[in-house]
């Protein structure tokens, strides 16, 4: 690693520890301090803080190499994913803030469900507890494993010792800060990320001599790169569009909106989220399609290694911030990739730690724990939940990483009609959300793990639509007159409605 990315990287990661520090001050009181930020958020930190914790490391790898092998038919995805941001404010954002008040002050999903469906047995909250303490605790096990080998394949730094920095940091200021800091980081993270994915395309424009002499130079190489619909299918735009379903059974994502201080300011959050989305996708999809025009020009030789291999197509972003800038400022840029990274596992683990504090130590081991003491066990199931995570991510298992490279569309298709459902049709009841959940989850595993010959489907589709019809059937089919819901829905359209 060169010395000024060291110091541009040490920088970052020493600021996200003085995050964690100065939130600590501020997440002392209690557990729905810590778990939910009191519900305190504003708008610009609620947008920023939803974006960078569903922007993983792919955003800035993934994205840009997928771009670069296929061209604009690679950016379904961003499209498809765009719109399911959108909806999701529109359809989710403003009833679950509004209706996890209402329901007993709710500050986790599972809690929300139990109280929203008035279930006394607390099946629904056990099952959804569980999803989330097992997938997320993987999910969180990859992000941590991306950390270490971005400082493997970036910094020429050995895993274990990436892995430990990555861990280190995101750990230590989500213990100290719990939400407060996951919000702050992710703010300054997306912010970073933002930057980054501007400056790279402006200045690939500039050397290729504009815009319209670059997309010259895409199209000598082979016209088919700049063809939305060519080197693609039906099935296969159906399918990147469909990850935009996803959005709505994301409880990391999903406890941001629970957290803002207004209803209100759900609008200003939205306008700033969707345009923070458009220009971190839309500079990542650049990045990748202008990368192909650079090489051809400028490194040919180069442009063999990434045209022959998807692994190495995937580091376009690395390469081209080394190539273009000072070293101090490459630093600074490779830094997004981290940021990225370690914003989606800051998130994950909290939601996790939060899971197993309210949803399983209050409501199973001790139902009457002080505040105090339920922002202790907060602070001791991110320690649990990361140590368990770190242990998984020592020697990776392709089994472990498969399952979560899948659990974008498990949690869709389990959470995803539930949460829909529960906020947007009164009539929808326990039973159905508890049969729902059940087959969304199961019928992505059995999608992804069962030999068929439609593997070429998204297994989202599936899960989500035989989730959402399952749960409407079985709800007609156990529905019961409650007033509560009733009234709490009458209030729910109120307090939306006044904003």
């Amino acid at each position: 690693m060169n010395v000024y990315e060291l110091i541009s990287i040490g920088l970052y990661m020493l600021l996200m520890i003085l995050i964690g520090v100065y939130s600590y001050r501020k997440s002392t009181s209690n557990s729905d301090e810590f778990l939910i930020g009191g519900r305190k958020m504003g708008a610009a930190v609620t947008a920023l803080s939803a974006g960078a914790a569903d922007m993983s490391g792919w955003l800035l790898m993934g994205l840009p190499g997928a771009m670069y092998i296929s061209g604009l038919s690679a950016s379904w995805i961003a499209i498809g994913l765009t719109i399911g941001a959108f909806l999701n404010y529109i359809l989710v954002a403003p009833r679950l803030r509004a209706y996890t008040e209402v329901a007993s002050n709710s500050i986790t999903i599972p809690v929300f469900l139990e109280n929203r469906f008035k279930d006394k047995s607390q099946v629904l909250k056990i099952t959804s507890s569980l999803f989330i303490l097992i997938f997320f605790t993987l999910y969180t096990s990859a992000g941590m494993v991306s950390g270490g080998r971005l400082f493997e394949s970036a910094f020429g730094i050995d895993y274990h010792t990436g892995l430990l920095a990555t861990s280190f940091v995101v750990v230590l200021y989500t213990f100290l800060g719990g939400f407060l800091a996951v919000s702050l980081t992710d703010f300054v993270q997306g912010t970073i990320m933002v930057l980054a994915l501007v400056i790279v395309p402006i200045v690939l424009f500039t050397e290729l001599g504009g815009v319209a002499q670059t997309f010259e130079i895409i199209a000598t190489k082979d016209p088919i790169y700049l063809q939305l619909f060519q080197g693609t299918t039906a099935i296969s735009i159906i399918s990147l569009l469909a990850w935009g379903l996803g959005y709505f059974g994301q409880p990391h994502i999903l406890v941001r909106f629970m957290a803002i201080d207004k209803i209100g300011d759900l609008t200003k959050a939205r306008r700033i989220g969707i345009t923070w989305m458009i220009f971190t996708v839309g500079g990542a999809l650049l990045v990748g399609l202008v990368g192909i025009a650079y090489l051809y020009q400028f490194d040919p030789e180069r442009m063999q290694l990434f045209d022959g291999s998807k692994e190495h197509a995937e580091t376009i972003f690395i390469h081209l911030s080394r190539i273009l800038f000072h070293p101090l400022i490459g630093g600074f840029l490779l830094s997004a990739i981290l940021a990225a990274v370690m914003s989606t596992i800051s998130s994950q683990l909290l939601v996790t730690s939060s899971s197993l504090t309210e949803d399983i130590y209050r409501a199973f081991i001790n139902k009457n724990a002080s505040g105090k003491n339920l922002l202790i066990m907060s602070r001791l199931s991110v320690l649990i939940v990361a140590a368990i995570a770190y242990i998984l991510s020592i020697s990776p298992q392709d089994s472990i990483l498969n399952l979560v490279g899948n659990a974008w569309a498990g949690f869709g298709a389990a959470f995803g009609p539930v949460i829909l459902l529960s906020l947007l049709w009164r009539k929808s009841t326990k039973w159905g959300a508890l049969s729902g959940m059940l087959i969304g989850g199961v019928t992505v595993l059995l999608w992804v793990y069962v030999p068929h010959d439609y593997k070429e489907v998204y297994e989202i589709i599936p899960g989500f639509v035989l989730a959402l019809l399952t749960n409407i059937l079985v709800s007609l089919l156990t529905q019961q007159t409650d007033p509560t819901i009733d009234a709490e829905f009458d209030e729910v359209d109120r307090l939306v409605q006044k904003g």
